[in-house]
């Protein structure tokens, strides 16, 4: 028994998704905890099931411990879809059990039932910890350097 189990969020999940954004967004130097962005992305993400999806993993209680969310684009270089996947995050406390690497294989198999052919994701270039985990689940960094705009 793993001690905890993954499935889509729902709309009543989203206080808790937002505290643990707010979590995440405190390691992240590029981002600062918002809570009315937050909780308003986090509906149009769980709204949008065709094109995205926010997977939690849940302790025995029903309690979400855990985040990861992931969208859909469509590649050019691939010439299909490709899933984005953001906002990886395990409550502190239950770290080191398995439950990152299963909400991203969650997010995987997701992917792959869209249609996806490759999946794509951001890290805090000085969150080692999260590198190093990414790295061992056989990601791989690429030459691309993400930039953005406000619109």
């Amino acid at each position: 028994m793993l001690g905890f189990t993954i499935g889509p969020a729902r709309a009543q999940d989203i206080p808790v998704l937002e505290s643990l954004l707010a979590t995440l967004f405190a390691i992240e130097i590029d981002f600062v905890p918002d809570g009315e962005r937050q909780r308003r992305g986090l509906a149009l993400l769980i709204e949008d099931a065709e094109r995205a999806v926010v997977m939690t993993a849940r302790d025995p209680t029903g309690a979400v411990i855990g985040m990861a969310s992931a969208q859909l684009v469509v590649s050019t270089a691939e010439g299909a879809r490709s899933a984005w996947i953001e906002d990886v995050v395990v409550a502190e406390g239950c770290r080191g059990r398995g439950i990152g690497a299963s909400l991203l294989s969650a997010l995987l198999d997701w992917a792959r039932a869209k249609g996806a052919t490759r999946a794509q994701l951001l890290a805090d270039r000085t969150n080692v910890p999260a590198l190093d985990f990414y790295r061992c689940l056989g990601w791989q960094s690429t030459a691309l350097g993400a930039w953005r705009m406000a619109l």
